[in-house]
């Protein structure tokens, strides 16, 4: 049963969900129960219909032509660049497009780490980063000969921040972590972590893959100097990314890639490059779905993030309530301080086999070690199931979905 405090929140969540086509498709002859949203978020309506629109209406490069097409491509590819510049609170000429997080945080290492660090340098990240906010490190530690030090993982899967004075010290150069732990859900304390490195002098990247679309995001409040996300977090299209970085470190930074649009003049014995913000955006740009990601983040304004957290606060406390009330579940998420994802096992059960029974009845977890291998070495895990919500979630999948993993552990016992 759904209380009644909830019924206004029931009510909400299904206005949204109207708008999301996808959600009413069945697998086999149950409905869709999609709980895989740390993964990628589905698309509403408005994305959709600008993608069509795009290639039925304006398909054509951009920048470079001088024709209608070429026009109004341009404009509304730029037009994206302000939406998410005023949704971060950036300056338009500081946000650069990429394919995603990854190709993002893999930019700062290269344009940045690649030329300015040096042997006996050290970088600070976490035990509970992506691979895609550790192996760029590693890289440049098998390179260039820099240290990469942990902030660690306490058992309920929060950071131990204590020990950030003795990590950082005179020869950190940057402080790399995720504002949210895509894994466990876990919310970081950003302030704390962030004064001690800003005491320090040192600069800070957020990985901020799994905030972006759960908590407002000031860059200049915050007073960080590299951010990175992906679009298809955020109710928007796969395959673009956003990499922000102050302008004064971007002008300083060497490219990324080269051709294309991020040439300024090409000689036959050198090359000069584009001022920001197409100096880091070489090649034919992911059009389309840059014009998507500004219908996603118009999308997700017109709800206001303040109304997305209170959906997503009253269906994770369902979630969890109900979870943690079934025999043998072990759950390692945080039950405050987290965003609307829950990692759990089942004692004696692979979670590859609950995801498989659950994927029988409809409904769509995430299981494995969700690319973060040295945080389930750290709990004793080869991997964990992980339910995570979105604001188009109902309390009736939750029940449905505790209903079913319910029947699924009986019969695996």
């Amino acid at each position: 049963m759904i209380h009644q405090y909830m019924n206004e929140i029931a009510k909400e969540i299904t206005n949204i969900r109207d708008q999301f086509p996808i959600l009413n498709q069945r697998v086999g002859k149950y409905p869709l129960v999609y709980l895989d949203n740390a993964a990628t978020t589905q698309k509403p309506q408005v994305v959709i219909d600008q993608l069509t629109s795009y290639y039925e209406q304006m398909n054509s490069n951009i920048h470079r032509g001088a024709h209608h097409l070429a026009n109004i491509a341009t404009e509304a590819y730029e037009q994206t660049r302000n939406i998410v510049a005023q949704f971060i609170n950036a300056s338009p000429r500081e946000i650069n497009f990429t394919s995603g997080t990854t190709e993002s945080i893999n930019l700062l290492a290269y344009s940045w780490g690649l030329h300015t660090l040096k042997k006996g340098d050290n970088i600070v990240i976490s035990e509970m980063e992506h691979h895609a906010n550790i192996v760029p490190w590693l890289f440049l530690k098998d390179t260039l000969g820099i240290e990469v030090r942990y902030i660690p993982m306490l058992s309920n899967a929060t950071l131990d921040t204590s020990v950030l004075n003795d990590l950082i010290d005179d020869r950190t150069q940057l402080l790399s972590v995720a504002y949210i732990s895509n894994a466990m859900g876990t919310i970081h304390p950003l302030s704390e972590i962030l004064g001690v490195a800003k005491s320090k002098g040192v600069k800070v990247h957020i990985d901020a893959a799994q905030a972006i679309q759960h908590l407002p995001i000031d860059v200049h409040s915050l007073g960080i100097d590299f951010m990175s996300f992906s679009a298809h977090k955020v109710y928007s299209p796969m395959g673009v990314g956003i990499f922000w970085g102050k302008a004064e470190h971007l002008e300083a930074m060497k490219p990324f890639n080269y051709g294309g649009e991020m040439i300024k003049e090409v000689f036959m014995d050198h090359a000069t490059y584009n001022d920001l913000p197409y100096k880091f955006e070489a090649g034919t740009p992911n059009v389309a779905d840059v014009i998507g990601l500004g219908k996603g983040i118009n999308f997700l304004s017109q709800i206001g993030l303040e109304a997305v957290h209170q959906i997503e606060l009253a269906l994770y406390e369902y979630l969890y309530q109900k979870v943690e009330a079934i025999e043998g579940v072990k759950i390692f998420s945080p039950k405050d301080q987290s965003i609307a994802a829950l990692s759990f096992n089942v004692s004696g059960i692979h979670p590859f086999d609950i995801g498989q029974l659950l994927n029988a009845k409809g409904i769509a977890i995430r299981t494995g070690h969700h690319c973060c291998q040295p945080l389930m070495r750290k709990l004793g895990e080869e991997g964990t199931c992980r339910a995570s919500l979105a604001i188009y979630n109902t309390f009736e999948e939750i029940d449905y979905f505790v209903e079913q993993l319910n029947n699924s552990i009986h019969l695996l016992r």
